[in-house]
C-alpha cells in the first residue's frame, strides 16, 4: 500500500485550506465542506486560526484514495508563522504549492519555493481561483516557468500529444523515447517529479470543487512509493501540548515501526543522553486524534513519553535535520504583569521556545527584561493571546528592534589561553569571511601530533554549541568560516571545560582583531497600488535605498516588486494604506541580510561596550607564582 506524507503550502490567502478541505471532501473524509471565512475549516482546529482566517499551526489529516494511504500537512500561509512551515518540510515526501489564479507569484511564494528546492521536496502545483474575473491561466503558467521554474508544465491535457510534447522538450532522454513510442510512460513521469526535473501544475477552484478531482487523480498516478529501512528511524518537526498540557512530539517514522512502551533513546539539546517509553501513539486528523498500538514507516504520528526533544531531531537510525533558512528579524523586549517574577515567567515562556524554535527566549541581562525574537506583528498579537489563554500572564511588548548581525571582511587568527592554577589549554583558530548566507562553518586543520583527536572533537563541539556575539554591537556572528589552526593540552591539568573557556575566548580575540561588517535584515516586497500613486511610493523606495523593477502596470492598478532592508520598510505598510486610502498593499517577505547602509549610527544608537561583557571576554587566562591572572586581547600573544 503506498504511503505518502504530502505538504500544502502557500502564500497567504491563495486558497490552501480550502483546497485541502476540498481534497478531504472528495475522498470522503469530510462530509460536509467547511470555509475559512465561516470559521467553519475542518484544518484550521485553533479558535485563533478560525477568528483571523489563517492557519497559523501546521495540521494534519489522514485522506485514503483507491488504496492509497495519503498524510496531508496544512502549514501556515503568512509569512509571520513561515518558519512552521519549513520545519514541516523536512518530513514532506511531495509538496503542494498553491498560487492563486488573480495574484500569481508573490514574494512569500518564492521564499516557499526556495526552501522547497533546500530540503529537495517533488511539488505538484495547483493554480486556483482560476473562475474569477482576471485568471489567465496561459499568463500564470508563462510567470510560473519564469519566477520559479522552466521545467513547470500543464498537466490539464495529460494524456495528449501536445502535452507529451511540451514534456519531452525538458530532457533529451524523454524526446527520444517520445519520439520512438509517441508518448512518454507513466513511470517516466513519476521519476522526472520526484526528482523536481518536472513540476505538473493543475488549474481549478476548490472552492466550487473544479479541477480538483483531476488534480487528486494526478497526486495518485504520478507520486512513487518510498523505500523504507527495517531500522526503526523518524524525525521530529513539531513540539506541542494538548488541551491536558501533555507534551507532544509530532514525527514521521522514517524506518521500522514504532510501538508503545518502545524505549527511545535519544540526546537532549543540552547534549544530555536521554531513553524513555513511548507512552502512547496519536494519529491526528483536524483537532481529533485516534491512538494506535503502532506506527509503520512513513506514519506522521504525535507521541507523549518524550520530555526533551525538540524540533529537527533524528531519532533512531536517522540523523538531525538541517538548521533552519528562515529566522526572525525583530526582538521584542516584553514586559511583565508586577505580580508576576521574570524566573517564573522565563520558565513558562520556555515551553513556547520549545515549540517554535525560532522565538529565542532570553533574558537579557543589561536591559533587565525577557527578550523574544520574532517575524512580525501578526506574530506578536497571536502570542500576546497565546501566552494569555495558556499562562494567565497579560504581557505587553515593546515597539521591538531589528536583529543585527555582524561578520568579517578579511581573516584573521584569533588565539585563547585559559591557565587557572591546575587548568590549562591554548586554542588557535582562523576566521574567515563567507558569501552572504553562507551561515557558520566549522572545521579543523589541527595535526593529532600536535592536539590529540578528542580535544579536537571538543573545540568543534564548543564552536557549534554557542551563539557567538559581534564586537560592535553585541549581535549574533554570521557568514564565517572558523577552522582551528592549532591547540595545546596538559597531560595532567587539562579537564573538557578549560578548552571551551579558551575556544570562546579565541573566538573573541579574532573579532577584536578583525574589521567588522554590521550587517542588517533585508525584506523582499511586492507592493500594489493605484498607478497615480506610483510617483511617491517609487521617491519613497528611492529615499530607502531599496533595490526595485520597474512598476508593472495591472487591470486594477500597478505592481513594485523589490527589496528594502527592513529597517526602513518597516511600518511602512501604515502610510502605503494612509496615501492610498486604504486601496495599496504592501507584502513583505524575509531576503536576508546584507552590508548595513548606516552602520556607524546603529552601532552608536546600540551602545555597546564589549570590554564590559565580561560573559564574553576577548582576554586570556595565564598563571604564574601559583595563581591565575588576566592579559588583554592585544597582549595575548606576547605571553605564549
Amino acid at each position: 500500500m503506498k504511503r505518502l506524507v504530502l505538504g500544502i503550502t502557500a502564500h497567504v490567502d491563495a486558497g490552501k485550506t480550502t483546497l485541502a478541505e476540498a481534497l478531504l471532501y472528495r475522498t470522503g473524509e469530510i462530509r460536509k465542506l467547511g470555509r475559512v471565512d465561516h470559521q467553519t475549516a475542518f484544518l484550521d482546529t485553533h479558535p485563533m486560526e478560525r477568528g483571523r482566517g489563517i492557519t497559523i499551526f501546521a495540521h494534519q489529516a489522514m485522506l485514503e484514495y483507491q488504496n492509497a494511504a495519503y498524510t496531508l500537512l496544512d502549514t501556515p500561509g503568512h509569512v509571520d508563522f513561515s518558519a512552521e512551515t519549513e520545519r514541516t518540510m523536512q518530513v514532506l515526501d511531495y509538496a503542494i504549492l498553491v498560487i492563486s489564479g488573480t495574484d500569481g507569484v508573490q514574494s512569500h511564494t518564492e521564499t516557499i519555493w526556495k526552501l522547497l528546492e533546500r530540503y529537495h521536496v517533488p511539488v505538484f502545483l495547483f493554480v486556483n481561483k482560476m473562475d474569477l474575473a482576471g485568471a489567465d491561466a496561459a499568463a500564470v503558467l508563462s510567470q510560473l516557468q519564469q519566477r520559479l521554474s522552466n521545467r513547470c508544465v500543464d498537466f490539464s491535457d495529460d494524456g495528449t500529444d501536445a502535452f507529451y510534447e511540451r514534456t519531452a522538450l525538458l530532457e533529451e532522454a524523454w524526446m527520444e523515447h517520445f519520439l520512438e513510442h509517441g508518448c512518454l510512460s507513466r513511470e517516466q513521469l513519476s521519476k522526472g517529479i520526484a526528482s523536481r526535473r518536472l513540476i505538473p501544475c493543475y488549474f481549478g477552484s476548490a472552492l466550487k470543487l473544479e479541477g480538483v478531482d483531476a488534480f487528486l487523480n494526478g497526486l495518485h498516478q504520478y507520486t512513487l512509493s518510498l523505500p523504507y529501512p527495517e531500522q526503526f528511524g523518524a524525525r521530529i518537526f513539531k513540539i506541542a501540548a494538548d488541551e491536558k498540557g501533555n507534551r507532544l512530539s509530532y514525527l514521521k517514522i522514517t524506518g521500522g515501526t514504532l510501538r508503545v512502551r518502545d524505549a527511545v533513546s535519544y540526546t537532549a539539546g543540552d547534549k544530555t543522553a536521554m531513553q524513555e517509553k513511548v507512552s502512547q501513539i496519536r494519529i491526528y486528523a483536524g483537532a481529533k486524534y485516534e491512538t494506535a498500538d503502532s506506527a509503520p514507516a512513513g506514519t506522521v504520528c504525535a507521541v507523549t513519553g518524550l520530555s526533551r526533544t525538540y524540533a529537527g531531531q533524528g531519532l533512531g537510525i536517522t540523523e538531525n535535520g538541517a538548521e533552519p533558512l528562515l529566522e526572525p528579524v525583530l526582538h521584542y523586549g516584553i514586559h511583565l504583569p508586577e505580580q508576576v517574577h521574570p524566573t517564573d515567567a522565563l520558565k513558562q515562556l520556555s515551553q513556547l521556545e520549545e515549540e517554535d524554535p525560532a522565538l529565542h527566549i532570553v533574558w537579557d541581562e543589561q536591559a533587565g527584561q525577557i527578550q523574544m525574537q520574532l517575524m512580525g506583528e501578526v506574530q506578536l498579537e497571536i502570542l500576546q493571546r497565546l501566552i494569555a489563554d495558556r499562562f494567565g500572564m497579560e504581557v505587553q511588548f515593546d515597539a521591538g528592534q531589528i536583529s543585527y548581525k555582524e561578520t568579517i571582511a578579511a581573516p584573521v587568527e584569533g588565539v585563547g589561553h585559559y591557565e587557572p592554577l591546575c587548568h590549562y589549554a591554548e586554542v588557535h583558530l582562523l576566521l574567515e569571511p563567507l558569501p552572504q548566507g553562507s551561515g557558520l562553518q566549522f572545521a579543523s586543520s589541527c595535526r593529532e601530533d600536535a592536539l590529540d583527536k578528542n580535544w579536537q572533537r571538543l573545540v568543534l563541539t564548543h564552536l557549534a554549541e554557542k551563539t557567538h556575539l559581534g564586537v560592535c554591537t553585541g549581535s549574533p556572528i554570521t557568514d564565517m568560516r572558523i577552522t582551528l589552526c592549532a591547540g595545546k593540552a596538559h597531560l595532567k591539568h587539562t579537564e573538557g571545560g578549560d578548552f571551551r573557556q579558551a575556544t570562546y575566548r579565541a573566538v573573541r580575540n579574532g573579532l577584536r582583531k578583525a574589521q567588522t561588517v554590521l550587517l542588517e535584515p533585508w525584506y523582499r516586497f511586492r507592493l500594489e497600488l493605484p498607478t497615480e500613486n506610483v510617483g511617491r511610493a517609487m521617491t519613497d523606495l528611492q529615499q530607502m535605498g531599496a533595490d526595485f523593477q520597474p512598476p508593472e502596470t495591472k487591470d486594477t492598478g500597478s505592481v513594485i516588486a523589490g527589496r528594502a532592508p527592513v529597517a526602513k520598510l518597516r511600518g511602512y505598510a501604515a502610510a502605503v494604506t494612509s496615501y492610498t486610502h486604504g486601496s495599496g498593499r504592501l507584502v513583505c517577505s524575509s531576503d536576508g541580510y546584507a552590508p548595513c547602509q548606516n552602520a556607524e549610527e546603529v552601532i552608536a544608537s546600540i551602545g555597546y561596550d564589549c570590554d564590559s561583557d565580561l560573559a564574553n571576554s576577548a582576554d586570556s587566562v595565564f598563571c604564574a607564582h601559583g595563581a591565575g591572572f588576566v592579559v588583554p586581547w592585544n597582549q595575548v600573544e606576547q605571553y605564549m
